[in-house]
Formats: C-alpha cells, structure tokens, sequence
C-alpha cells in the first residue's frame, strides 16, 4: 500500500510579546498565499515521483501455476504400475536443476527458536482407516508395544479422495470427500501418543477421483475435454492447478492441528495409466516439465507445514532414482524433491523393478541385493546436494506382501523382511517403513523391544 504522509504546520503564536505590533490584514493574505502555493507545488511533485518509483506491482495471477506468462500404495490398486525393464540408466553426474526462477535452491529457513520439531528415527506400520475401529487395530498397537516398531502411517487422505474422519475443511465438505470411519480422531490420536507412537497423516495427492468428478475444472482432462481417467476408471487432478495445491495443504494443516507429527504425501505425482501422452494440462504445462511442477508443489508444501511444527514426507517411485526416464514419466526427481522434504520414502519394494535392473536376474527373489544397490544408488544421488544445502532424511518403505501377480516371486515373510532392513543399515540408513495393503505384518521379521 501507499505509505500516507500528513503534513502539519504549527501557526499558534498566542504567547506574542506585549506591545509586539500587528502584521496588516493585507499582509497576512498574502504570506498565507505564498506559503500554501510552495506547499501545494512539493506536495504534488512529491506524489509523482512516489508514483514513477515506489509504486506496488499487481500480483501474479496463478490460478495456472505453470503458467509462467502470467505470472503403491502409490501403484494403482498395489499392483506395480511401473515394472522397469530399461537398462540401469544412471542419472547425470550434475542433476539439472528446474528452471522455475521462482525455486530457490534450499528451502526458506526457519529460525531455530521457532523449529522446536523433536525427530524420531521412524520403524513404521501402514494403517488403513477401516482397520483402525477393528479388534485388528489392538492386534497392531500390541505389536508396536512388543517390538522395535514405533510409529504408524494412518490414511487421513485416502486413494478414492475421502477423508477418513469428521476434518473441518471447506472443499472437502463441498464435495462430500468428509466420512466418518474414523469416529473420534483426536481420541485415537491422543490414545497412540500415550503409548509414545509416532503418527503419520498418509495424504493421496493427485489421483484424487472424487475432486475430479465434483471439480472437473481441476481434473486432468483428455483433448476432448472429458476428465481423463486411468486404467481402473479413476480420475486424477492437474498438478499445475493451485487450487489443489491449496486443498491438500489445507487437508494437511487440519491433520496437524488434530495432533499427527508428521505429513506423509502419496501419489505426488502424475497418472502412468494409458493415454497421458495425450492429455492437456492446461495453460503453461508446455513451459513447465512435469518434474519442475511436481518439484515446485513440493516446495510449496514443505514452506506451508513446516511452520505448524510437524515433518513433511513424500513417497516416490524406487526406478526414479536410477532412471530418468521414469522420473520424467511420473514426474519425480529425487535429489530435487529431497531439496524440500524432511524424510524422503522411496518405494523400492523388490517386485516393483524388472528383470535385470541393477544385475539382479529376478529382484523379488533377492531381497537383501536388490534393496542394497537400490540404496546405495539414493546415497549416491543425493551426495550430489553441495555440502551445507537442505536434504532430506531417506526412509524408505519395504515389501512385507507377496507379489503373486509377477512371473518370478516367492512368498514374503519374516526371512525377507529382515533382509531388506538388513539391507537398509548396510548403507547407513536407519530407518524404515512396511508395506501391506491388508495391514498382516511379519512380526517374527522383527525384533522384540
């Protein structure tokens, strides 16, 4: 705004001298003349120059955020939506780094008086929500009491758009996204952290059908116009809109206010199902790669939930780390993402990498060599960060399920879970996150408290 100045002249001259003689009526006229014409004339030359140097810039419109001219779990239904049978293709010794001049290189700091986060070398669980009001939910907190598991990942958003319990968030009651299954979230939240749990708000980003069928302005949409829908039927919202951006912030703040330390982004990507080679994204999406936009939300959200005193996570694709040409297919660049997250999740579950990759002839048969070489490429991938940038802390998450839907498996228990965290320390990682769709863990995989 324009800064006002008020310009106040004293004229009181009541405590004259006895005998002092009276200026003429005439001559007052014209002292007071002169003096509020030389008034005038700098006020006025004043205002202009304010107006050529000091005058505010309108503010971008971006309502496109990609529009620079004006201004699995994360596999669909836990199947593995990118089998990599390329080469072991290694990422550039220099990442580029997005062109959006409105990235920084490290995120904006905080002050470490403010920062009062307390980190916690995460062992977690997956939790669906319909579990948690089932005898099974005291199955898992009794499993969480008796071995070295301390934290739980809870879905808060989950992979239809619902929300999962009763959230105060405009949108999502506009769309019908708000359920009840979980009937008293704070209750439960209080519950856990009694029993010193960590909790993790799991928040699907951009498959998100719901929204895009009741907001199909913010959907993706096909050439024709119609809400482009991947392989199972689900739709999925456009990245470059802001307004989603604003939406899953919003599910995220809520989600921290009620208690959970840390927020967990799923499917922060783009759709992999047939026919996204010809979609349209809107205005600006031709100028902005889906690695940069997917990057620049990333950025977005981290400087939006840090400040409420919670972690921010993201879980990505394991090919990404190797591969850039499955980082530029789902939009995930590793390094880059790890500039703008506190925990990065990388999903590198032995069944979801082909035949071959990183001279494993059948990775799901080997889980300790295939998790080691995966881990061992993230650490080389992100030393590539200059000493003293923000990078994030690698947690990633491990297969405790049985891929029967590949040629090559074999059934996942105790044995193999423990290989992958064996695996995990072999590179100087410590922590971990399990993966089952249907919430049975391996509990002789683990060990005891």
């Amino acid at each position: 705004m324009k800064n006002k100045h008020d310009m106040y002249i004293d004229y009181n001259r009541s405590n004259k001298r006895r005998g002092k003689r009276n200026h003429s009526r005439i001559g007052m006229f014209i002292v007071l003349f002169l003096l509020c014409l030389g008034l005038g004339s700098a006020t006025y030359f004043g205002v202009k120059a304010y107006q050529k140097h000091g005058k505010e810039q309108k503010p971008e419109d971006t309502t496109n955020i990609g529009d620079d001219t004006t201004s699995t779990q994360d596999t669909d239904n836990y199947q593995p939506v990118i089998v990599q049978t390329v080469t072991n293709s290694p990422r550039p010794t220099t990442v580029p780094t997005p062109t959006i001049t409105s990235i920084p290189a490290t995120p904006t700091p905080l002050a470490e008086a403010t920062d009062n986060r307390i980190p916690v070398k995460v062992k977690g669980i997956y939790v669906t929500a319909p579990i948690v009001g089932t005898s099974k939910m005291d199955d898992l907190i009794q499993m969480v009491d008796s071995t070295e598991v301390n934290a739980m990942v809870i879905d808060i958003k989950d992979d239809h758009g619902k929300i999962t319990y009763k959230m105060d968030s405009a949108l999502a009651k506009e769309i019908g996204a708000v359920t009840n299954t979980i009937p008293d979230m704070k209750t439960l939240v209080d519950t856990l952290k009694e029993k010193n749990i960590y909790l993790i708000a799991r928040i699907v980003a951009f498959k998100d059908p719901l929204l895009a069928e009741k907001r199909q302005d913010l959907a993706i949409k096909n050439p024709d116009g119609t809400v482009y829908r991947d392989n199972n039927g689900d739709g999925w919202v456009n990245p470059y809109k802001k307004e989603v951006w604003d939406y899953l912030v919003d599910v995220a703040t809520q989600a921290a206010m009620i208690g959970f330390n840390e927020i967990q982004f799923d499917y922060i990507r783009f759709s992999t199902g047939l026919g996204t080679t010809d979609v349209d994204f809107g205005a600006g999406s031709a100028n902005i790669s889906k690695e940069e936009i997917i990057t620049k939300f990333t950025k977005y959200a981290y400087e939006k939930i840090k400040p409420l005193g919670v972690y921010m996570s993201a879980d990505v694709f394991g090919t990404i780390i190797s591969s850039t040409q499955d980082a530029a297919l789902v939009g995930q660049n590793y390094s880059e993402m790890a500039k703008y997250l506190d925990y990065i999740c990388p999903m590198i579950y032995p069944s979801h990498f082909g035949e071959g990759n990183y001279g494993i002839q059948y990775p799901d048969l080997e889980p300790y060599n295939i998790i080691r070489k995966v881990l061992t490429a993230s650490k080389e991938q992100l030393d590539q960060i200059p000493v003293g940038e923000h990078r994030a802390i690698v947690r990633p998450w491990l297969q405790d399920f049985t891929a029967s839907w590949i040629k090559h498996y074999q059934k996942y228990g105790g044995k193999e879970l423990r290989e992958q965290i064996k695996a995990d320390y072999s590179v100087d990682y410590e922590e971990w996150l399990l993966w089952n769709a249907s919430c049975r863990y391996s509990e002789d995989g683990l060990l005891k408290e």
